[in-house]
């Protein structure tokens, strides 16, 4: 019956860029595009059967159906019903309940910000039971959830997130950069957890008038924004292992500043040692769910006792290296063959597809001035690269780190310095600079939606 369910995901590729279709992935091979050049290289592991690069699986009546059968402990799967069913498939915005907050609490200065510790007057909250489907959307004051001690969230995990954020521009508008990127991961994500989908484009109206309502919270400062933070949890009421027959859907708003306390583009160092691995073949590692980070915080622990501030995490015998603990990660550098080349691990199913991430490599292909190419890279090949004066800079992506470079790596007790911040850092600079200017309105783009 799995097998059955897995064979009939459909990917659906993203659009809408305006710098044209997503990067290839890197196990497939093509024709190279005009203007730049992307390599693709055969992985030395075997390919797992995952959608990528912010691909969304979509299920067929009649394999929704057969989900619906599959179902242990007793419990149905949680899929929306079929057309004509009783059961609501998606919640609507136009739907949204509003309960407005009587007592507003005092904006924070944007220049003294912690990252995720100070939160909005207003949050949404949708809930969802196998049998009536979606409740309607609700706007209140922000508040602490109450919930099942037995909560299958607090037992098994059963969750996941998405993080984006709203921009003030230098022209007053409020934007979100590419919003519709992080609610297709967040419905992929939502069947790998065995928890409804919904429609997105919905889920993305209420963010907005969410934001709408909490507007003066968005900083008025370039260098902050307020972070979006849907969650997603099963709610079900039992300690059986099964699928939740209830869950919640909410959203949080917080305005940030940098996300690293040593502030913004302020290199960082690595700890790179394989005694932990964050994913692996056939796991969650493309998922954004909770257990991913919350298993990493020993890692991260570790990393800080050597000096370290991230972890940089490594895979399989030959060390792969896959991503940072909050970022994906490029290197830019003289490839094997002489070629300048910006390389970042292919989205294989242990990595994250982030939404920085995609950018990046779509920013860089649309200038066609070096191969973008993603590809494995080794720690032997970093260290190969550095002994023959071949790497120009590495550094890490993420919504709430926008760019941040890479300056040294601790690796089997031997720190290896790479000479970002020496040469410029010419491109890291140039896509921090691209991407701010696009999120902070001083370049118009498709790839911001202007709120009202």
């Amino acid at each position: 019956m799995l097998q059955r369910l897995r064979s009939s995901l459909c990917p659906v590729l993203v659009s809408g860029s305006p710098f044209g279709p997503p990067a290839p992935a890197a196990r497939n091979s093509g024709p190279g595009l005009a203007g730049f050049a992307v390599r693709h290289v055969s992985p030395p592991r075997h390919a797992f059967p995952h959608v990528r690069s912010f691909v969304m699986a979509c299920l067929p009546r009649g394999t929704a159906t057969l989900a619906r059968q599959d179902c242990s402990n007793g419990c149905a799967a949680p899929f929306g019903g079929e057309r004509g069913s009783e059961v609501a498939e998606t919640f609507r915005a136009k739907d949204l309940v509003i309960t407005p907050a009587t007592v507003l609490k005092e904006k924070p200065d944007p220049d003294s910000l912690v990252f995720g510790a100070t939160f909005t007057d207003h949050m949404l909250t949708v809930e969802w039971s196998l049998a009536s489907g979606w409740e309607k959307p609700h706007i209140k004051p922000f508040e602490n959830l109450s919930i099942h001690p037995a909560a299958s969230v607090l037992h098994y995990g059963v969750e996941l997130f998405e993080g984006l954020k709203a921009f003030r521009g230098v022209d007053n508008k409020i934007r979100l950069f590419r919003p519709e990127l992080n609610m297709k991961r967040m419905c992929r994500s939502a069947l790998r957890a065995t928890l409804p989908v919904f429609d997105q484009e919905e889920l993305l109206e209420c963010i907005r008038q969410l934001i709408q309502i909490d507007q003066e919270w968005v900083p008025y400062s370039t260098s902050a924004s307020l972070y979006v933070r849907p969650t997603f949890i099963g709610t079900e009421q039992s300690l059986g292992v099964k699928k939740p027959c209830r869950a919640l859907l909410f959203v949080i708003l917080s305005p940030v500043g940098p996300y690293f306390s040593s502030g913004t583009f302020n290199p960082v160092s690595l700890w790179a040692n394989p005694k932990y691995v964050r994913a692996w073949q056939g796991g969650t590692g493309d998922c954004k769910i909770g257990g991913n980070y919350g298993a990493s915080l020993l890692a991260q622990c570790e990393a800080a006792e050597n000096g370290c501030q991230q972890v940089l995490w490594l895979y399989g015998k030959d060390d792969q290296i896959t991503e940072v603990g909050t970022m994906n990660l490029f290197l830019y550098w003289i490839n094997e063959d002489g070629e300048e080349e910006l390389a970042t691990p292919p989205l294989d199913g242990i990595i994250l597809p982030g939404v920085t991430r995609q950018s990046i490599i779509e920013l860089a292909q649309q200038w066609g001035e070096f191969k973008v190419c993603e590809r494995y890279l080794t720690m032997d090949d970093l260290t190969a690269a550095l002994e023959g004066n071949r790497v120009k800079e590495m550094f890490g992506s993420g919504t709430a780190c926008v760019v941040c470079p890479v300056s040294d790596i601790l690796y089997k007790g031997q720190m290896l310095h790479i000479p970002t911040m020496e040469n410029g850092p010419k491109l890291a600079s140039r896509i921090l600079g691209k991407l701010t200017d696009i999120q902070y309105g001083r370049v118009e783009s498709d790839w911001t939606t202007v709120l009202p």
